[in-house]
């Protein structure tokens, strides 16, 4: 575990806002693993859909004497992947995060609630709309998608790749940082090109 913060930009949204911190009451190893398992989620479903992932990692570190701070980093080029995909994809952190919690005989209401990511969802509405996707926050717009909607679509998804999610989620935990094409050698999955490494 690093002793001092990771850099200041590691800590914002997309939009330069501090990002939300929940307290959860788990212990430092099972909420590495669940932070693992949130971008693992993130990581395996933008592969699925096309998306060359370049990083995924957990980053860890000690704010003050007997404390301890989490929060990862999944960086992906996504250009020309299907908006809804994208979204999906936002929401896989997540959904990802609580069926660790379930899988693992941890969930509560009080722990699946500290899973939320709001950041994500911010992500997705924003980048949708620059695309002229209307995706609703809490509301189904018209002949769009609500973000309820999209979160279905992520669930789906894991229950398919739930092997891949788990198996980049320990390997994630064992070695803090994977690459994209670490990622596809565990999984058998294929990272897509870097855009201006396609032929």
């Amino acid at each position: 575990m690093m002793a001092i913060a990771p850099a200041p930009e590691v800590l914002l949204d997309h939009r330069g806002n501090p990002r939300a911190s929940f307290e959860m009451s788990l212990s430092y190893e099972q909420a590495r693993l669940g932070t693992a398992f949130h971008e693992a989620g993130h990581a395996v479903l933008a592969m699925a859909y096309g998306v060359h992932v370049v990083t995924s990692e957990v980053i860890a570190w000690s704010p003050e004497t007997d404390r301890w701070s989490l929060t990862g980093n999944t960086a992906f080029e996504a250009r020309d992947t299907k908006p809804w995909h994208f979204a999906a994809q936002c929401a896989a952190g997540e959904i990802a995060n609580v069926q660790y919690l379930m899988t693992y005989g941890l969930w509560t209401p009080e722990r699946a609630l500290a899973c939320s990511a709001d950041h994500d969802r911010e992500q997705a509405i924003d980048v949708l709309a620059d695309f002229g996707y209307d995706l609703g926050r809490d509301h189904t717009p018209d002949r769009r998608k609500s973000w309820g909607m999209v979160r279905g679509m992520a669930r789906r998804k894991i229950g398919y790749l739930w092997r891949e999610i788990r198996t980049v989620a320990l390997a994630m935990d064992e070695r803090t940082v994977l690459t994209g094409d670490d990622i596809a050698a565990l999984t058998g999955m294929t990272n897509s090109p870097r855009q201006g490494d396609a032929a």
